[in-house]
């Protein structure tokens, strides 16, 4: 997933943000002191009250931008985690609250408060272009979803501003079960904190923030805290069985979820012939997991004139030659497809948005040099939150902001149940799991046609598994990739169609 780009931190944007009056200062101005084995960690809270028009209504809201601590057993503190939540004023305890995150894992709030639903969002260019160099614009957010909600993003261990403290074991916070306590225990003090024990809430996040939202749905209604009820989780680019994405020989169920993905990319750069995505990919689909799941599990008894049909049909959606495909032998790994979709133009394809090109080294490697779609918009990100965070709401602090954090993806624990990532890693059946305790809990699944690293229809092959309710999913798609708000129309769309489910409640 994400963990192995690493963020390229910025300068926050020179463009000045005209500051609004100081609501609420609780912890001194000074720059906070780096914690130390001996001295607790102060924790701050920043507060300003400011207004926007979002979804087509004026709200005043409160923007604070605050430290949970999270002690072990014997009080030592632990883990310092950073909140920033948008709360609607006066306060209104009926309002749903959106408790939202990333993914990763080690990937900060950034992405969906700087890019989605927040107040303000960076402007970087629409069409898959490059973000250039700075200055980096905040804009007014009119998509932002505290019309309909307030939001509390969250950055857990080790991203953004959160991190543990000097002589805190990793192993502790960084793993499924370890990461999606801390995420609870976040939640659940949130809760109490500012008395929102009765208004409806929602969970949610991006990528590997969806299976986050599986553990955390499992810590909150399951095993360890049963008394905080969820209306509803809003999935963006899930990820929740983890086979689908190791094409490891023997696996083919990666080969099989990720064809469709490559026929939308060869649709969208003009290589296959189609009236539209949703064509090309409803006859990949049909063929994915038809013949083409049929000739892979056939192995080495698959005879030649099925092979050879196969071989025909998936040059024709993918955009890649019959010699190509027979010499991988009917199983294109996703980098190799970046590389060889548009190797006649001497282009490489993004692997977050397929719709994003580079320009590598040279056109004779295997695989891409890195990911353009990541490179063409990381730095204005970085810029946005450092400005917003610091600047605007007076967060105190020498820390870095960890856009993509190392030390989680590196040390990450990935056992569920005893059992290791490579021993199948599914967590869907939670998700399930939970859904059948509790009858009014929902699900909104957003998949982007050209996101790689999620693919749609491994998604879809997940959350369609036996024990899940599939009429309380709602499925939406949109003209983008993993990110699928960097495009104006589908930020747009996203936020009108999670609007939509909330408001259906």
């Amino acid at each position: 997933m994400n963990a192995r780009f690493l963020a390229a931190l910025a300068a926050a944007s020179t463009l000045a943000l005209a500051v609004p009056t100081l609501a609420q200062d609780a912890a001194p101005r000074a720059e906070a002191a780096k914690p130390t084995a001996a001295a607790a960690p102060e924790p701050q809270t920043r507060s300003r009250d400011l207004a926007g028009t979002f979804g087509g209504q004026r709200i005043a809201y409160r923007a604070t931008i605050a430290d949970t601590i999270l002690s072990s057993d014997d009080g030592k503190p632990e883990a310092v985690i950073v909140t920033t939540s948008y709360v609607k004023t006066p306060v209104d305890a009926a309002r749903p609250v959106f408790f939202i995150y990333n993914g990763g894992p080690g990937s900060g709030s950034v992405w969906l408060q700087m890019g989605a639903f927040g107040p303000k969002r960076v402007a970087i260019p629409s069409d898959a272009r490059d973000d250039g160099a700075p200055p980096y614009p905040l804009l007014d957010n009119p998509d932002s979803l505290l019309d309909v909600a307030d939001l509390v993003f969250i950055d857990p261990p080790g991203t953004g501003l959160s991190y543990l403290t000097p002589g805190t074991d990793p192993k502790k916070y960084y793993g499924l079960r370890q990461d999606g306590r801390a995420v609870a225990d976040v939640i659940r003090r949130w809760i109490n904190d500012n008395g929102r024990w009765s208004s409806p809430k929602y969970l949610g996040g991006e990528s590997y923030g969806t299976s986050r939202t599986a553990m955390v749905v499992d810590e909150l209604e399951g095993s360890t805290y049963n008394d905080v009820g969820l209306n509803g989780l809003i999935l963006i680019s899930t990820i929740l069985d983890f086979a689908g994405r190791e094409p490891t020989p023997g696996n083919e169920l990666a080969y099989v979820v990720t064809l469709p993905n490559m026929a939308a990319a060869a649709w969208y750069h003009g290589k296959v012939e189609a009236p539209s995505v949703e064509a090309i990919v409803a006859e990949a689909r049909r063929f994915a997991i038809g013949p083409f799941a049929t000739a892979l599990l056939k192995g080495s008894e698959l005879p030649a004139e099925e092979r050879a049909a196969v071989r025909r049909e998936m040059a024709r959606l993918t955009g890649l030659s019959e010699t190509y495909l027979e010499q991988a032998n009917l199983r294109v790994t996703d980098q190799r497809f970046y590389k060889e979709l548009l190797r006649d133009r001497g282009l490489t394809i993004g692997r977050l948005d397929a719709r994003y090109t580079g320009t590598d080294y040279d056109n004779a490697g295997e695989t891409p040099d890195d990911d353009p779609s990541f490179y063409g918009i990381d730095a204005g990100y970085t810029a946005a939150i450092n400005q917003w965070a610091r600047e605007t709401l007076g967060y105190r602090t020498d820390r870095q902001y960890q856009s993509i954090g190392r030390d989680p993806g590196r040390l990450w624990d990935w056992s569920l149940g005893g059992g290791g990532r490579g021993a199948y890693l599914n967590i869907a059946p939670l998700i399930g799991q939970a859904m059948r305790k509790n009858a009014g809990l929902r699900l909104f699944n957003a998949q982007g046609w050209y996101d790689f690293a999620t693919p749609f229809f491994g998604a879809e092959y997940s959350l369609k598994r036996p024990g899940i309710p599939q009429e309380r999913i709602t499925w939406k798609y949109y003209d983008a990739g993993h990110m699928m708000y960097v495009r104006d129309e589908d930020r747009a769309k996203l936020a009108a169609d999670i609007r939509a489910f909330i408001r259906a409640r």
